[in-house]
């Protein structure tokens, strides 16, 4: 049987899980109002920026696949595999926001120019991915927790709902990348 490597019922780890997620949350959220661009007149990165958004859109499908796998080794009973597996899926969606913050922090937004049917694919779907994005974090960071302290059998029942969405999170982001990256401009 797989063995804790942290401590259960930790309040501080409670704490941490609680802060990292409102701090996360309120730095995604300022993005739009905070810009390094509008910091110094005549800023020029020496570089596309939009080098951060085909970076977050390989991690984001290695997140997906990593997900599909831990998925796999879990119903096959390898745990300690799968917990390296997952342990890897969060690490990797780690990078994913830093390369998510430098993004949007050195771009302005990229307005979508599909047009016709194509606009109500794209826009559900980029609305049900940034509300499931900004809610999922906790969610994951306590899952996690639980995996780590062994708490196998709430680790189970938040991940029936963890799960689904970090993954829908992952391809939808994939997705919305491959449909926006076209209007991308240079600054």
């Amino acid at each position: 049987m797989i063995q804790a490597v942290v401590k259960r019922n930790d309040k501080f780890a409670y704490g941490l899980i609680a802060v990292l997620s409102v701090v996360v949350f309120a730095v995604v959220a300022s993005l739009g109002k905070l810009k390094i661009y509008n910091l110094a007149p005549g800023f020029q990165l020496g570089f596309d920026p939009h080098i951060f958004a085909r970076i977050n859109g390989v991690l984001n499908s290695l997140v997906a696949i990593l997900l599909i796998f831990g998925l796999i080794l879990v119903r096959q009973r390898k745990y300690e595999l799968h917990r390296t597996v997952m342990l890897t899926a969060f690490g990797v969606s780690s990078l994913f926001l830093v390369s998510y913050i430098c993004h949007h922090f050195l771009t302005n937004d990229t307005p979508f120019g599909g047009t016709g049917a194509i606009r109500y694919f794209y826009y559900p779907l980029l609305i049900t991915h940034i509300i499931l994005a900004a809610t999922v974090l906790p969610f994951i960071l306590l899952a996690t927790y639980r995996g780590l302290t062994a708490d196998f059998k709430g680790h189970k029942k938040i991940v029936r709902i963890t799960y689904p969405i970090w993954l829908y999170v992952s391809i939808s982001g994939v997705i919305v990348y491959m449909m926006i990256a076209p209007y991308y401009t240079t600054l």
